[in-house]
């Protein structure tokens, strides 16, 4: 996607247009979202001490389940290739109850970021650990010949590749002959280029080989603490070194495809330089991470009665430094979050924006309201978006040889029940379409193995068929709430 490629293109207008690919309605975030991650890359064009000065304008989205929240933030993260994690407010503690604080969300947001630096390094390496790796396998199907006492190459008749090597292959020369130094070893390089040619053209892909392959067996050491532990003082790899975990090998028997593709990775990782992939890991994370942070609702408000829970508004005090800019402890150092791009999100349906603690509503300039789906929108999330759940079902039941054709009516006719739907039970939003779309291609997708082993078999998908299999549903209520 030339937007990743280039960040000049990144405007804010590119950036609404690449999320309407996925994404129906919703203009006003889309804008919201534009504008903050441009200003990221304005950021990095003012010169001197200001750029330390200008910090992220952080967003709250506040709507319904169902209507693309999330899915904004996570494809505005994708668009940049910039480290993202989605974290539930609900699930965070205040300082002095057991469960995870909230400094765990900059950890997560850091093992992300080097899972992705490290991945685009070993991309960069790939030919080179593939090389590598298929030198290895070669050792491993054809042993290099070993010298006797004698000085003359000789190989155990037990190493000889079974099946490989043609009955022509000459004899090795006997001990007194004057080239029996030579001849072994041109016979093995010769052996070795047809092993590489029956290798790449791929007639060794039923065979097997034994590896050894590395057992990552963490320690079993439980250590209860809110700080977690990589605030406790020492590297959890030294501790694994103590115990001897992480070094151990084991042998398995697998096929030559699986084989490459395990030494490729092991000389994939020896290829790259860990030290800088952390460090870059942190830069980016500092500079460029988005953390999401979905059902702030539900830790808004203040609590009047007393008793053994959790303070809601604990939690926002715990989560107040970490937006405000504070730096997190990691395993890969410490990490600041002065510039990390922070996206709320809730529906406030009991509470409001308002009822968040007023220095956590400081740290959130920005609000944006996303608007329910009507039914022209659920419409248009069936057949525009190129992830369409229509093109979805499509693909799918297509490698069983059924072949689905949606009529225009039956598209209308889904959407009006989901929308229908969502007035009478609660309001999920688009995951109702997921729901529907499931009952009406209950039986087809239970029968599809067996009617497509026949040949190619097209299903025409109209608005009766629709209204055959889930048009009653919403007659009864009481039988709805339990099936949509």
């Amino acid at each position: 996607m030339s937007l990743r490629l280039d960040p000049r293109a990144l405007t804010p207008r590119a950036i609404v247009e690449e999320l309407d690919r996925y994404i129906i309605g919703q203009k006003a975030a889309k804008r919201a979202v534009a504008i903050a991650l441009r200003n990221r890359w304005r950021r990095q064009q003012v010169q001197g001490h200001l750029r330390d000065e200008i910090t992220p304008k952080n967003i709250i989205m506040i709507g319904p389940t169902g209507v693309g929240k999330t899915e904004i933030a996570r494809r505005l993260a994708r668009l940049v290739q910039a480290p993202f994690i989605k974290v539930e407010a609900s699930k965070f503690t205040e300082v002095g109850y057991v469960g995870r604080d909230v400094d765990s969300m900059v950890r997560d947001l850091i093992e992300v970021s080097v899972k992705l630096v490290k991945d685009e390094e070993q991309a960069g390496v790939q030919k080179r650990a593939r090389d590598a790796a298929e030198e290895r396998l070669l050792d491993i199907l054809l042993p290099p010949p070993v010298r006797n006492a004698g000085g003359v190459q000789t190989r155990p008749a037990s190493q000889l590749p079974a099946g490989v090597l043609n009955r022509e292959t000459p004899p090795a020369p006997a001990a007194e002959s004057p080239a029996a130094d030579d001849k072994p070893g041109e016979a093995h390089a010769g052996t070795r280029e047809k092993l590489r040619e029956l290798l790449r053209a791929g007639k060794l892909e039923s065979r097997e080989v034994e590896l050894d392959v590395a057992e990552n067996q963490n320690p079993v050491v439980e250590v209860f603490s809110n700080s977690g532990l990589d605030q406790m003082g020492f590297d959890m790899s030294q501790l694994q070194n103590l115990f001897g975990a992480g070094q151990r090998k084991k042998k398995r028997k697998v096929r030559i495809p699986e084989a490459l593709e395990l030494l490729a990775q092991e000389e994939a990782a020896k290829l790259i330089d860990m030290d800088k992939v952390q460090r870059e890991a942190v830069h980016r994370a500092e500079q460029s991470g988005i953390i999401f942070i979905d059902e702030l609702d539900k830790i808004a408000g203040r609590e009047k009665a007393h008793g053994p829970d959790v303070s809601r508004e604990g939690v926002q005090r715990d989560l107040l430094p970490i937006v405000e800019g504070s730096t997190v402890t990691t395993k890969y150092g410490p990490v600041k979050t002065d510039h990390v791009l922070f996206i709320a999100a809730g529906a406030f349906h009991v509470s409001k924006p308002s009822d968040l603690i007023p220095e956590l509503q400081g740290r959130f300039p920005i609000r944006v309201e996303l608007e329910p789906l009507t039914q022209g929108d659920l419409v248009r999330i069936l057949t525009e978006p190129e992830n369409s759940l229509s093109r979805q079902y499509e693909a799918l039941l297509a490698t069983e040889g059924v072949i689905i054709k949606w009529h225009e009516g039956a598209i209308a006719e889904l959407a009006r029940i989901a929308a229908e739907a969502n007035k009478i039970l609660e309001n999920i939003g688009a995951r109702r379409l997921q729901t529907i779309l499931e009952r009406m291609l209950d039986e087809l997708s239970f029968e599809a193995p067996e009617v497509g082993r026949h040949g190619a078999w097209t299903v025409e998908i109209t608005a009766d068929y629709v209204k055959q299999r889930v048009g009653d549903v919403l007659s009864d209520p009481d039988l709805s709430k339990y099936i949509l």
